[in-house]
C-alpha cells in the first residue's frame, strides 16, 4: 500500500524527522512512502487535493488548509491522517497579534475532525486534539533522531568552551529571546563563545558568535565539536507545544543540555541528562559549572545519548507509526 505524505516541503525539519526517516520501517510492512509537497499554486493544489486516493493512506503533515480544501481532500481520500508537531492552532510566541487565532483554530479543528487518525508529537498537543475529537482517535509519536548519524562529542579541558544552538531563521527569535542570558554568560564566564548553526546569525555585545551555516553534511560535525547545547523557550501556549528537536539532537551528539523548563524539555531531559534552570542566576551558575567540569559534560552527554537511543529511536517509533497507519486503513 502506498503512503502519500502531503508535506510543507521536502527539506522542512518536520518532513525529515517525522516522515522521511520512518520510510524504512514502513517499507518493511509493505507501506511504500511517497513525499508530495503541498502545491502553492491554487490550480495545482485543487488538482492535488481532489485526486482520487482510495487505495492510499494520506498523511497531511502540519498544514492548516482552508476548510473547503480539507473537505475536498477528505472526499477524495479513503484513509486520511493528520500529523502535527507544533501548536499550529496558535500563532508563534513573537507574533504581534498574540497567540490566539480564530482562523488557525477553525482550520485545525476541521483537519482533525476530517482525519481517521491524528498523530501528535507530544502529550500537550495530543491532549488539545483529544478534547476536540476524543482520545481514541489520537496517537502520540514523539519526534525522533537517529543517534547513529551523530558522532559523540569528546569532552576535554580546553578553551574556548563552545555553547551551541541549532535552528532555522524561523526559530531564531527564540535565541534572540535569550539575549540577556547569553550576554550575562559572556560577561561573567571567560572563554565562552556561541556556535550558531543556522542560515542567519545574530550578534551579541558580550558573547562571541561563531557562525556555522547549516548543512546536512556538516550538522553532526558542528555539534560534535561543541561542548554544551542550549535551548531557550518562553513559557507560552506556542512554546509548550514544541517537540524539542534541537534538544534531541544535542543529546544524540553526546552534549549536556541547558534548557528552559518549558513543555517537553522536562520530559526529554529528565533528571540526569542536563539542567533546567528557572532563573537568570541559575543559568549563569549552571553554565559556570559545566564550563569548568569536562568530566561532568562527558557524564551527562553519554547519559543523554543512551536516553535518546532508548526512548526516541526511529526504529522503535517507526514500527508504532506503521501499525497505526495499517489500523487506520483497515478501519476507514
Amino acid at each position: 500500500m502506498e503512503v502519500v505524505a502531503l508535506v510543507p516541503g521536502r527539506d522542512h525539519a518536520s518532513t525529515r524527522y517525522r516522515i522521511i526517516q520512518f520510510a524504512e520501517q514502513l517499507s518493511r510492512v509493505g507501506l511504500h512512502l511517497t513525499i508530495e509537497p503541498v502545491a502553492r499554486d491554487a490550480a495545482r493544489r485543487f488538482k492535488q487535493l481532489s485526486r482520487p486516493r482510495y487505495d492510499q493512506v494520506v498523511i497531511l503533515q502540519r498544514k492548516l488548509l482552508p476548510i473547503w480544501q480539507v473537505l475536498l481532500l477528505r472526499q477524495s481520500t479513503r484513509t486520511l491522517v493528520y500529523d502535527f508537531d507544533d501548536a499550529v492552532f496558535y500563532r508563534d510566541s513573537f507574533h504581534s497579534s498574540g497567540p490566539y487565532s480564530l482562523t488557525r483554530t477553525l482550520r485545525f479543528r476541521a483537519a482533525i475532525a476530517a482525519a481517521d487518525l491524528v498523530i501528535a508529537g507530544n502529550k500537550y498537543l495530543a491532549d488539545y486534539a483529544s478534547e476536540r475529537v476524543g482520545s481514541k482517535k489520537v496517537e502520540i509519536i514523539p519526534t525522533c533522531v537517529d543517534s547513529s548519524r551523530y558522532q559523540l562529542a569528546e569532552h576535554v579541558d580546553k578553551r574556548p568552551t563552545r555553547l551551541v544552538w541549532i535552528g532555522s531563521s524561523s526559530t531564531l527569535k527564540s535565541l534572540e529571546g535569550a539575549r540577556p542570558l547569553l550576554e550575562g554568560i559572556g560577561q561573567s564566564i571567560p572563554h565562552t563563545k556561541l556556535r550558531v548553526i543556522c542560515d542567519r546569525f545574530p550578534q551579541f555585545r558580550h558573547m562571541e558568535v561563531e557562525a556555522a551555516a547549516w548543512s546536512s553534511f556538516r550538522e553532526s560535525t558542528d555539534l560534535r565539536e561543541s561542548d554544551i547545547g542550549i535551548s531557550w523557550l518562553s513559557d507560552d501556549p506556542w512554546s509548550r507545544g514544541k517537540c524539542g528537536l534541537k534538544v534531541l539532537q544535542y543529546m544524540a551528539a553526546g552534549l549536556p543540555v541547558v534548557a528552559s523548563p518549558v513543555g517537553v524539555h522536562r520530559e526529554i531531559i529528565g533528571d540526569e541528562h542536563g539542567f533546567l534552570p528557572q532563573t537568570f542566576k541559575g543559568w549563569i551558575e549552571t553554565m559556570a559549572r559545566l564550563v569548568k567540569d569536562a568530566s561532568l559534560r562527558e557524564q551527562l552527554g553519554r547519559a543523554g545519548r543512551e536516553r535518546i537511543e532508548r526512548l526516541f529511536a526511529p526504529g522503535r517509533w517507526g514500527q508504532v507509526l506503521a501499525e497505526r497507519l495499517q489500523d487506520a486503513a483497515v478501519r476507514a
